[in-house]
Order: C-alpha cells, then structure tokens, then sequence
C-alpha cells in the first residue's frame, strides 16, 4: 500500500511537469503566431438562398398536394420579377432623383404573401459575422479582417450581426477584440450580438460592445469579473534541491511567480491588480449597458439567457438562426469571414488548447 501511495505521488508530480511544460510551449507557440504575418482568404458569400430554402420546405411540409403546387408556381412569379426587379435598379441607379420604392403583391395565396420592390431601391444587407473565441483570443485577427472588410463597403441602411461564442480568456485579447465591434459603434452602423451557447466574461465584454444582445433561452451569459491563477512549483523543486533565481529592476516587476517563493507582499499588489482589472470591466460594460444595475451583476456570477434578461444583459431572447430568418424578407442575408492560413505548429498548440478548455469546461455546470 505504502508502494502504491509513492508511486500515485510520482505520477501527480510528473502530470504537473508535463502540464508545466505543455503550457509554456503553447503560450511560446502562440507569441510566434501573433508575430507572424497573418495571409489568409476573406469569403463573402450570400447565404439568402440557404435561408429561402429552409423557409420554403417547412412551409411546403405544412401544405396539401395543390397548395404545395400553387406554391411553386408563386415562387416561379417571384424569381422573373426578381430578375426584372435586378435590370430596373441598374437602369434607375442612373436617376438619382427617382428615390421612391413601391411594392407589388404576385400572389393571392394566403399561405404565400410575397411582395418584390420594383423601384431602384434594392433590399438592405445583413452582414453575418462569426466569432467563436479561444483563452488567448488570437482569433481577433480574423475578427478586424472581416470588420474591415464591411466597414469598407456597407451603406447607411445596412445591419451588422455578429454570432458571439466565447467563455472569455486573456485580459488584453478580449479588450482588443471588444476595441474592433467598437469601429462599428463609432460609424452608428446598427451591430447586434448573438449568443447561442456562451458569452462569458471577456465574450460578454464583446456582446455587451452591441447596441442589441439577443441570446438563446439557455445560452450563458455574464461572469463579468476576473480570475488568475498561478500554479507554484517552488515546494517540489525545493523537495529535489532546484534553486530558482529570479532578479528584477523595479519593486512590482514580478508580483506571483511560478518556480520562485511567493511572498504575502507580492499576493497583495496581485490582488490589487485584479480589483483594478475589474473596475475597468465594470466601468465598459456600465457605459454601454446603462440600464443594468452593475454593482448587482458584476459578482463574477453568470445566468442562463433567460435569467439575464430580466437583469438588464440580454435585449432579447431568440437563436441566431431566427434572428436571422427573421431579416429575411426585409435584407440581403450576406456571410463574411476570413480564414487564415495555419501552420502545422498552430494547428497542433491550437488542438491542445481546446482539449484543455473542453476539460475545464467539464468541471462546471452541467445538465
């Protein structure tokens, strides 16, 4: 027995070697990738039609056989005019004083109500952005490609909406992540933020950038406040008779360590950068959702969609795929998105993260 307790000790101390190690290699990994040139691919790609096509088969299911066919025939109708509707907004595109938009009815079916604009005046672009953030939020790279890539083309009366993914992570990649959605805010191009699963701390930081958060009924949303934890290696290497010497220039250079001795001063200022941290949080989310209560919601706690309406930190309570079918007949459904061309050291560091986060993300609340 006294074997096997040795043997479950040296297999506890060398997991958190390995762990050790394994951390440092990513985190080594990932400030190579932040310095490499980032080359990649911007996709636009008009994703109306997927969404016609799934309106058109549910209401096609719900017919019989002869208003199934009176519906094709009102969607053949609609596509001709469509194409006339195309040719007339070139010609009257020419006409800068002819702004006037009408709108004619083609079908009388009453499972059908399609009206096609036949003036100039085509339908608004929604612009559909994705963001589904790691720890160290490195995917914001991608996320100002596609920002500036809209912002260099989209018109007054167009929308922007962002569907939001992330548990939160590094303070400065989600505060540089959150300083992009703000290029929007600052051109008053309406943005809404969309939460299927999760937007948590620094994700939440971002949706709160929005001037709408729509969540689904059990997405998690909140966690405004901010963690660090440190592991000590420093009992284990005095154990086997490793020194750690570690010299600074300046009093708080090194507050908390991983291998050296940590002191009841350096926890202090550490703690103190913390609080510091969360007034900063705490004061952007209050200016962009006035109407919460801040002191209440700013616990570090986080609340299913549903709860956190009523708290003031969610606008509306949908999925994102019925926020957007919702656009549907008014907007021009319109994906952009920028796929970075990835090395097989980034694949791999990127492959390990998201294991460790899936295994984090186990410990916690569960259904």
């Amino acid at each position: 027995m006294n074997w096997f307790s040795q043997y479950a000790l040296f297999l506890a101390e060398t997991a958190t070697v390995v762990i050790a190690i394994l951390s440092i290699l990513i985190f080594i990994l990932s400030q190579r990738r932040k310095l490499s040139t980032v080359s990649g691919r911007l996709s636009v790609k008009d994703i109306s039609q997927e969404y016609e096509q799934i309106k058109d088969d549910i209401l096609m299911s719900s017919m019989d056989e002869f208003e199934a066919k009176q519906y094709t025939k009102d969607l053949k109708k609609q596509k001709k005019l469509e194409k006339k509707q195309a040719k007339l907004a070139i010609k009257q595109k020419q006409n800068k004083n002819n702004n006037q938009v009408t709108e004619t009815n083609i079908t009388d079916n009453p499972n059908l109500q399609i009206k096609v604009a036949t003036a100039n005046g085509a339908k608004p672009k929604l612009f559909v952005l994705s963001f589904n953030g790691s720890m160290d939020a490195h995917e914001v790279e991608e996320l100002r490609q596609e920002i500036t890539a809209v912002l260099a083309i989209i018109k007054p009366e167009d929308q922007v909406v962002i569907k939001l993914e992330s548990p939160g992570g590094v303070v400065h990649g989600y505060g540089l992540a959150a300083s992009q959605l703000l290029r929007f805010r600052a051109r008053n191009i309406p943005f809404t933020a969309v939460v299927d699963k999760v937007a948590a701390s620094g994700g939440y930081m971002m949706a709160c950038t929005a001037n709408k958060i729509v969540a689904a009924p059990f997405a998690i949303v909140g966690s405004i406040g901010v963690v660090a934890q440190i592991p000590n290696f420093n009992r284990l290497l005095k154990k086997h008779d490793v020194d750690i010497e570690l010299q600074t220039a300046g009093e708080y250079k090194r507050t908390l360590t991983m291998f050296g001795e940590n002191t009841d001063e350096g926890r202090q200022k550490f703690k103190q950068e913390l609080e510091e941290t969360h007034l900063l949080f705490k004061d952007f989310v209050k200016e962009y959702r006035p109407n919460v209560d801040i002191e209440q919601v700013a616990t570090g706690e986080h609340w299913f969609a549903a709860q956190a309406k009523d708290k003031g930190l969610v606008d509306q309570i949908s999925t994102s795929d019925d926020f957007i079918l919702s656009h549907l007949d008014t907007h021009k459904i319109i994906s952009v998105s920028f796929q970075r061309k990835q090395k097989l050291s980034e694949k791999i560091s990127k492959n390990v993260v998201k294991s460790v986060e899936r295994l984090l993300f186990r410990q916690g609340n569960g259904l």
